[in-house]
């Protein structure tokens, strides 16, 4: 018998019997993959539901979730605090991040307050073993089974009744009643259905592992991740140890938080002071770094920024950033270049923030100015001074939100001095720190950069 085949969008789940460059549902471009179908699927017999019962607003009370902790302080605080009953978190990641590792270790901390169900369609129950037992994991309320089988796996749960509920990945499961290969559009966008029924409707915090396709995204439809409560990013260099773990959404918490880990080997070990780890090795008394202080969430956190200025000969010089938005540096040089009367046209410029973070907000847009025009200049600004403000296009310095709290994270690790914009206002200044007021780039790169 021919097949049937469709093309589906992994953006918005539409489908179309042929195939287009671009979505005609969502207009998204190369979006279309093909899935097998059926001309007659054999489904499940329709089950009439239960009349739902309409409830005014005012008659539902308000009910705080129940949250548990998951042994993991990082985890705990990307979170919101815990994690949820009931709750469908989605962890995703490039392959051999550390996904599979950060779901065994917390089993180590749950199993013995609670039942858990680790399935896995990847490994076999021995490397699962092997893994636990490097890993400390021998204790506690753990099961294991090696299935990709949706429905063997919801027989498992309905028998053994666990309070969490890890799958192994989301991408190895399958539906026999969908003609597909697992990993397809449509086995992944509908086990995550099933699967959300079951935590809902059963009260089963369950996590779900999800791989990332080459652009970093999650293989997969887009609506996966509309589906689940929380997505988790799971991210970090290949040459560092470190991994930081980001939330894109979290239906329970803030999507500002992140958790930082260390990778050992005896698993994961949580990062309490990020600061100093990314502060680790830095050079002192050389030109073309400079200390800023970003905030994630309610975590203020130091981060160096390095640059280098290199003179050029040819007529486009090079531009390559890591660790800051392009658009956003690109626009600081030419403020250099406009309002400081540095010729950064003429170079080629690299910035780096080290550590593998990266630095999104307005706040370390002064500490970026400072690193090109000390690598411009060949002068060192200092390696106890740090700097915070936001730049614009006029040139000038504007204060930044949180600045109390930033000053003294920047005087707990041994700061003594700190540029802030002339306007800032400051009700308490942290001992043994410094404040220096610049109202423009020309003024505080005249203070530092000489």
């Amino acid at each position: 018998m021919k097949r049937k085949t469709v093309y589906v969008c992994t953006e918005c789940g539409d489908d179309t019997p042929k195939w287009a460059g671009k979505c005609p549902a969502c207009g998204a471009w190369n979006t279309l993959v093909e899935q097998v179908v059926d001309d007659a699927p054999a489904r499940k017999a329709a089950v009439s539901p239960a009349r739902a019962r309409v409830s005014p607003l005012r008659e539902i009370h308000e009910q705080e979730e129940s949250r548990f902790s998951t042994g993991l302080s990082e985890l705990d605080r990307v979170l919101g605090g815990g994690a949820v009953r009931g709750s469908l978190v989605l962890v995703a990641g490039a392959p051999g991040i550390g996904k599979s590792t950060l779901l065994l270790q917390i089993c180590r901390f749950l199993g013995e307050k609670s039942r858990v169900l680790y399935v896995t369609g990847e490994e076999s129950e021995r490397q699962i073993k092997l893994r636990a037992d490097r890993l400390g994991v021998q204790s506690g309320d753990i099961l294991l089974l090696a299935e990709t089988d949706l429905e063997a796996v919801s027989a498992a749960v309905d028998e053994t009744k666990p309070d969490v509920l890890i799958i192994d990945s989301i991408q190895t499961m399958y539906d026999p009643e969908l003609n597909s290969s697992p990993g397809s559009v449509g086995q992944v966008k509908d086990c995550t259905m099933s699967l959300m029924r079951l935590a809902k409707g059963s009260g089963i915090t369950t996590f779900l592992i999800g791989h990332v396709n080459k652009e970093g995204a999650i293989a997969g439809p887009k609506v996966l991740e509309h589906m689940v409560d929380c997505v988790l990013y799971f991210e970090g260099e290949e040459a560092s140890s470190h991994r930081i773990l980001r939330a894109a959404k979290n239906r329970y918490g803030s999507t500002n938080e992140i958790g930082v880990f260390e990778m050992t080997e005896s698993g994961l070990r949580a990062v309490d002071n990020p600061s100093e780890l990314m502060l680790s090795g830095r050079p002192e008394n050389v030109p073309g770094t400079c200390v800023t202080c970003l905030m994630e969430g309610s975590r203020p956190i130091l981060a160096e920024i390095q640059a280098l200025m290199a003179p050029t000969g040819q007529s486009n010089p090079r531009r390559h950033f890591n660790g800051v938005e392009f658009n956003r540096t690109m626009m600081l040089l030419a403020v250099l270049e406009k309002r400081a009367g540095l010729r950064t046209g003429s170079c080629d410029a690299y910035v780096n923030v080290t550590g593998g973070i990266s630095v999104s907000e307005p706040a370390c847009d002064l500490a970026v100015i400072l690193a090109i025009a000390s690598s411009y200049r060949d002068a060192v600004i200092g390696s106890r001074v740090a700097a915070v403000g936001e730049v614009g296009l006029t040139g000038e310095l504007r204060s930044v939100t949180a600045l109390g709290q930033r000053l003294r994270e920047i005087a707990r690790l041994g700061f003594t001095q700190c540029v802030v914009p002339a306007r800032a206002k400051l009700t308490q200044i942290p001992e043994g720190l410094e404040i220096i007021r610049a109202g423009s780039v020309r003024e505080a790169i005249r203070l530092f950069c000489q």
